[in-house]
């Protein structure tokens, strides 16, 4: 009997934002610890000869889709909306280095959206993106999961 199993993958990551007319003191740059949690789901492969038997994915390759798809471009950078004025944008270019435009505010729940879109059609074949959780700090996350979402 096949058996649908869970898998998931903790990353993390260095980020600055600023949310643009916002009413706090987040509207300043600021950053964060970001804990990402990537879930799959599937069945494991079931094949004596396959290097992968009883595997859904091979933890290295799911690494190296995260890192490719998210952590290497989001980590130690700032990130603001296209938006945000084209003289701020380029200040923010010169000052931090780093610096990713997205089209839309850089909150938690929007990046963790963003993140969805970036990997759920990345997986191979049997795995299957379940969720995502994104931890901003250490008390508060935003969670993205596929069946909300179909």
């Amino acid at each position: 009997m096949a058996r649908v199993i869970r898998v998931t993958r903790e990353f993390s990551f260095e980020m600055a934002h600023a949310l643009k007319n916002y009413d706090g003191p987040c509207r300043n740059v600021h950053g964060h610890s970001y804990r990402l949690f990537v879930t799959l789901t599937g069945t494991p492969v079931n094949e004596a000869e396959n290097p992968k038997n009883g595997m859904i994915i091979d933890f290295t390759e799911l690494k190296d889709i995260v890192l490719k798809k998210i952590i290497n471009l989001f980590d130690h950078s700032v990130v603001v909306s296209n938006d945000y004025g084209q003289e701020k944008m380029e200040m923010m270019k010169k000052t931090f280095g780093n610096t990713v435009i997205v089209d839309y505010q850089p909150t938690c729940e929007n990046l963790i959206a963003d993140f969805a879109e970036r990997l759920k059609n990345q997986m191979p074949k049997g795995a299957k993106l379940h969720s995502l959780r994104l931890f901003e700090t250490a008390k508060s996350c935003a969670e993205w999961f596929a069946s909300d979402n179909e």
